[in-house]
């Protein structure tokens, strides 16, 4: 089994596309399953924001699954796959790890480092986890590339060089406003963008923050958190009227502001939600200013070039990254032969009671003190005979080819290393592993 990762972004896609192919919701928990039917495929997760769509899977076959999930991905976005294959991009193995690691580590966002995407990737997991989609491999892989990301924005100035969406967004808004301080601003939406939005206003020195969501107590308890008010989502045509800055993400399916809801005079609308909740049509009326997600792509990179320290924080994170898809994949490997090894020596241990419950049937009269020190020494004998042998596969198996030396000594022993044995044993080690890392 491999993991495979097929899926599309930003960087390979318009906006309007990733619009259509963006899945969430009972959407998205359908995709999750269709894909897992699929024969090839074992384990899948899938990540979908306003800035990407990924698929990650564990499959035993390459080109069958690539097929599958791409077709998957047509059927469920209704975006036909002439259109859609020209823009899709696909990972495998060791390029699948690196790719997900520098994704939850920032390097692949819209506006590089920004911290948004590591809470998008652990509700992806999440949501895996809840369907029952999500097994072993896939579970590791993406915890590991929690790790990594917390560890990258950790250890690095990647956190300060590189503004999250909400951020560029305020800074183009401020090119058109001027100060935004002592504006008044208005925050369509309560979810997770929403509060960023809310806590980023509040920290660039907005005091007056109003806040409006289809369920109002979410809107309060949002406001309270930043000092503003909350409004009913049938007060937003007023709200708007009095608003010089209005930030929209609400998950809504259809647009929430219309054109005829907004007044023509100075005002900036950043419009985050995917698909749009601001009627493009804004932009014809005299004043108004509209920034979605498909015109930040140009604004967020020169938004970014202010930032001296950005070149160096990037570098700084991709070698964390480096190192980290080393470490995984060595780690990976290890494991992959560890059934080998453990068939090995159980096939060892079973020819040696043979041997032992033969030597006992031919010689019953043995001493029993003699009788413990041939049985000791006969496994000394063959645990000494077996030990450079483990050792090097185990070594050997952290290369790229690893998985061939493996192979070589299974066939040399005539090995399966699904017997019932072995398998009690790998669980046994397992075990053993776990509560060691309990303790630590």
């Amino acid at each position: 089994m491999s993991v495979l990762v097929v899926g599309l972004s930003h960087r390979t896609a318009p906006v309007a596309l990733l619009e259509r192919v963006s899945v969430s919701g009972d959407a998205l928990v359908k995709l999750l399953h269709a894909v897992q039917r699929d024969a090839c495929v074992a384990e899948v997760m899938a990540v979908s924001t306003c800035n990407r769509v990924e698929v990650y899977a564990e499959v035993d076959r390459f080109h069958a699954a690539v097929t599958a999930i791409s077709e998957l991905l047509s059927i469920h976005s209704g975006v036909p796959m002439e259109q859609l294959s020209n823009h899709l991009y696909v990972h495998y193995e060791d390029r699948a790890v690196e790719h997900l690691f520098s994704v939850g580590s920032g390097l692949d966002s819209m506006v590089l480092g920004e911290g948004q995407i590591l809470g998008q990737v652990r509700s992806a997991l999440k949501l895996a986890q809840e369907q029952g989609t999500l097994g072993p491999t896939l579970n590791e892989l993406v915890q590991q590339a929690l790790r990594v990301g917390k560890r990258s924005h950790t250890e690095t100035g990647i956190d300060r060089a590189g503004a999250s969406l909400v951020g560029v967004g305020l800074t183009l808004a401020e090119r058109v406003l001027g100060p935004i301080q002592g504006k008044r601003a208005l925050v369509v939406g309560a979810g997770s963008m929403s509060a960023l939005s809310a806590a980023t206003l509040q920290r660039a020195g907005v005091t007056d923050i109003v806040v409006v969501n289809r369920t109002h107590d979410r809107a309060v308890r949002l406001a309270q958190t930043v000092g503003g008010r909350a409004a009913e989502l049938g007060d937003l045509a007023r709200e708007l009227a009095q608003a010089d800055l209005v930030i929209s993400c609400t998950g809504a399916t259809d647009v929430v502001i219309t054109a005829d809801m907004v007044v023509a005079r100075e005002m900036f609308l950043l419009d985050l939600a995917l698909p749009h909740d601001v009627d493009p049509a804004v932009r014809q009326l005299p004043g108004v200013t509209l920034v979605d997600l498909e015109s930040m792509q140009d604004g967020a990179a020169d938004a970014e070039t202010d930032d001296g320290g950005r070149a160096e924080a990037v570098v700084a994170v991709r070698g964390i990254v480096a190192d980290e898809v080393a470490a995984y994949l060595s780690a990976e490997r290890a494991a992959r032969v560890t059934p080998t090894v453990v068939a090995l020596r159980s096939k060892a241990a079973d020819v040696v009671e043979a041997e032992l419950g033969r030597l006992v049937a031919r010689v019953p009269e043995l001493d029993g003190r003699v009788r413990d020190e041939v049985t000791q020494t006969i496994r000394r004998v063959v645990d000494k005979l077996l030990h450079e042998p483990t050792v090097r596969v185990k070594q050997l198996a952290e290369s790229p080819a690893g998985d061939h030396y493996a192979e070589a000594l299974r066939e040399l022993f005539d090995l399966d290393p699904k017997v019932p044995r072995a398998v009690r044993s790998i669980e046994r080690i397992d075990a053993e592993t776990s509560k060691k890392e309990v303790g630590r």
